[in-house]
């Protein structure tokens, strides 16, 4: 996630958190990508949820997805999945079939970390560098090799012999890691950023002298509370709150398939307090629904006390309960950050037994590569 910030992947910056309003950044980018003035555009583009609404109303009409898995992951999943079906055209390149990869007109089988080399940014900025220890299998193809021969088929000139290329691209068009070279990572395995000249050592600290605003300093802007889209009432009185846990990273696209992971964390939980459970006169392990305004899952029910009165936890990565159609698609206003935290739902003992999903094991996938 870090990486892919640092790189450009959101939708009001271009690579290095650089403002794609800027006029001085995009005449930047455009030098450094051989464009001609006037290419880049200067309005930001879309959040995810927002993408999928522009589906439904005749806007957006086909998507390329990499590594990610929408049908799971996105704010009430059964319209996103109702808007990637819509699509004239959806091409899915990703190492597994997953939820959204059912809905793809064409999948690109992509390579796993161990079978390519590349870079990786943790949260702390700290770049390593990966070293391919296997061959894709099958079909597969390097995610490298897949994008060029699309870009190819497009009529660009994108020619990267190694993905070492990419990286002196990248450096010399992000400030931040522009001490970096490809060769330093060879040689030491990880730089942290901000490495702003060949030879600094990385500074494990961000901002040490002055802020990056006019002045130097940094600017405390007090934020009100903005109540939630959707609040309890005595129809829906409790508060669902869906996140990760521990075993299963995301929407369980490679987690569940792992076998000791998935033997330690195989069913879906929802995690309540104790005395909640004893209200409604539910055991521990015994099948409850939960309910909102946008659909039902049923899943099993589990104590902690860590879990706020009111509240009810429930990871989302299981396909049996895939919890997300249930939560709010609403956005902060400010953050375009939808509601995943907060919706206004109720929970019931009882409900039909959770079944196993049918994606785990494997790695087949019919696939259509770009050759």
């Amino acid at each position: 996630m870090q990486g892919a910030s640092d790189s450009g992947l959101i939708p009001m910056m271009l690579p290095d958190y650089q403002r794609v309003n800027d006029p001085a950044v995009r005449a930047r980018f455009e030098q450094a990508w051989q464009l001609a003035p006037g290419t880049l555009d200067e309005k930001p583009g879309l959040t995810v949820v927002e993408v999928m609404h522009s589906i439904v109303e005749g806007g957006v009409r086909g998507m390329y997805i990499m590594g990610e898995n929408p049908a799971m992951s996105d704010p009430d999943a059964n319209h996103a999945r109702e808007a990637l079906a819509a699509l004239e055209h959806l091409v899915v390149q990703d190492i597994f079939l997953t939820e959204t990869a059912y809905l793809a007109d064409v999948i690109l089988p992509a390579s796993a970390f161990p079978e390519k080399t590349g870079t990786f940014t943790n949260t702390d900025r700290l770049v390593q560098l990966g070293r391919q220890a296997l061959q894709p299998p099958g079909d597969a193809r390097q995610d490298l090799w897949i994008i060029q021969q699309v870009a190819q088929r497009l009529g660009l000139a994108w020619n990267y012999p190694h993905v070492s290329a990419v990286f002196d691209e990248m450096r010399h068009t992000m400030p931040s890691i522009g001490g970096i070279t490809w060769e330093r990572l060879e040689r030491e395995h990880a730089v942290t950023y901000p490495c702003v000249q060949e030879g600094d050592p990385g500074d494990p600290v961000v901002f040490t002298t002055d802020f990056p605003r006019e002045g130097g300093k940094a600017r405390f802007v007090p934020a009100d509370i903005i109540p939630a889209d959707e609040l309890p009432d005595t129809e829906y009185p409790r508060v669902l709150i869906t996140g990760r846990q521990l075993e299963h990273w995301h929407t369980g696209s490679m987690t569940r398939r792992t076998m000791v992971l998935d033997a330690i964390e195989p069913d879906p939980t929802a995690t309540l307090h104790p005395l909640d459970l004893a209200e409604m006169g539910v055991a521990p392990g015994e099948v409850i629904t939960i309910a909102s305004r946008r659909g039902s899952v049923s899943l099993y029910a589990r104590a902690d006390d860590g879990t706020p009165r009111g509240a009810v936890f429930v990871p989302f990565c299981y396909y049996e309960a895939a919890i997300n159609k249930l939560t709010n698609s609403a956005l902060d206003p400010f953050g375009k950050i939808p509601e995943f935290k907060y919706c206004a739902v109720r929970v019931q003992r009882g409900g039909p037994v959770p079944q196993q999903s049918s994606f785990g094991g494997g790695r087949g996938m019919a696939a259509v590569v770009a050759r």
